[in-house]
């Protein structure tokens, strides 16, 4: 471990009284910086051979605790940095960033502080929607403690039901509340493995997020079959509609925020390699020829454009979101006139796609494995949930069958 502190008294710096103040050392990685301490002497008062406070010191009407204050100093610098060792994550930080991490007491403590960095460091990696997400998540807690601060040592069992209740009372649902609770796991999790919050105070040991059914997404076969042999021209209202429906449910369920990034640059031999930007998963999928007639129209409707489909206008990541939720906004209003020139019933939006293939892709005794590898769940409880609500006719299938054994 190429990391250490040293308390010494920094005779560069002198202060107007003639005193000098104490600091720490930290050395990481070849590199050093200091860290004041808050306390300043004279030289004369410095032991440097002890690195402390000499007893002839009179500043104080004890030098003992004087120094045993700047041993605890050193001793949660030196705590900090071995959990940062133990969890492999030390050597990744700069010293600027580990210095940040020793003195930002109040930043470890709090989980605001904290969950503005990491909304912070997910719009500098262009991840936009998941900021916004984590931005809701604090809007909503700093109401519920009006205004108070959030320590991560609050958040406990009890602190959860309590908000669990709150929401609940205000006449919210359990999916909502879903979303605000997986927010603060994730960034407790990353508290934790940035050595900011000890493990043991994890709350998720004991709380369990709950979520309610949601209603059956997915399209069966024929009403898949109705939007597909729709006739339509180009100058219906409907006609980009149904292709990025299409052009979702033939690239394994993509969702719109992946199609609007998607790049001609990604298309060659037939195939399309893309990783998804929510998880960075590789994608190579196989162009059939109606998907290439999609991918052909609009690469030539879009000649100057180094994206598939006219989704994207501007340059910046924050205005690319915008346009992309004003553009998923639009589509799900026109999906349900799709639906209607469709006759489908169910509500058309633009995660029925993503729905309708996995469960397609069930019914046609694709193994749950190969279903999840396709939607790019990392983890098969996830697809399961995509899985839930099959078909009622299926269903009514199967007991038939059951019946007539």
């Amino acid at each position: 471990m190429n990391t250490n502190v040293v308390i010494s008294l920094d005779t560069r710096r002198a202060k107007k009284d003639g005193t000098y103040p104490i600091i720490m050392r930290l050395g990481h990685n070849a590199q050093t910086t200091s860290i004041p301490i808050g306390i300043s002497i004279a030289e004369k008062d410095w032991d440097e051979k002890k690195r402390s406070i000499k007893k002839t010191y009179t500043g104080v009407s004890s030098v003992t605790r004087l120094n045993n204050q700047i041993e605890k100093v050193k001793t949660e610098a030196r705590d900090i940095i071995l959990k940062l060792h133990e969890l492999g994550t030390l050597q990744t930080l700069s010293i600027t960033s580990l210095k940040d991490r020793i003195t930002q007491k109040e930043a470890r403590g709090s989980f605001f502080q904290f969950a503005n960095q990491c909304v912070d460091d997910l719009v500098k990696t262009h991840r936009i929607g998941t900021a916004r997400s984590y931005k809701g998540l604090i809007s909503v807690l700093k109401e519920y403690r009006k205004g108070k601060d959030l320590l991560f040592k609050e958040i406990t069992y009890d602190f959860l039901s309590k908000f669990e209740i709150h929401h609940k009372s205000k006449g919210n649902g359990l999916n909502g509340l879903s979303v605000y609770m997986r927010a603060i796991r994730a960034i407790y999790n990353k508290a934790i493995k940035s050595g900011l919050v000890d493990k043991e105070q994890y709350p998720f040991e004991d709380y369990k997020i709950k979520s309610a059914p949601t209603d059956k997404r997915a399209l069966d076969g024929e009403l898949l079959k109705k939007i597909i042999e729709l006739d339509l021209s180009p100058n219906d209202l409907c006609f980009n509609t149904r292709n990025y429906f299409l052009a979702s449910y033939m690239m394994y369920g993509m969702n719109f925020a992946d199609m609007a990034y998607l790049e001609k640059s990604s298309i060659e031999n037939g195939r399309i390699r893309y990783r998804r930007r929510k998880t960075g998963k590789l994608y190579d999928i196989k162009i059939t020829p109606q998907l290439e007639g999609i991918l052909g129209h609009y690469i030539k409707q879009n000649p100057n454009s180094k994206f598939v489909f006219p989704i994207l206008k501007r340059d910046s990541p924050t205005l690319r979101e915008k346009d992309i939720q004003w553009a998923r906004k639009r589509y799900n209003k026109k999906l349900k006139l799709l639906a209607t020139q469709c006759g489908i019933d169910s509500n058309l939006t633009s995660y029925v796609s993503r729905h309708s293939f996995a469960t397609q892709a069930m019914l046609h005794d694709i193994p749950l494995t190969a279903i999840s590898t396709m939607l790019g769940h990392s983890s098969l409880k996830t697809t399961e949930i995509y899985l839930k609500g099959l078909p009622v006719n299926i269903l009514d299938n199967y007991n038939e069958r059951i019946l007539e054994a």
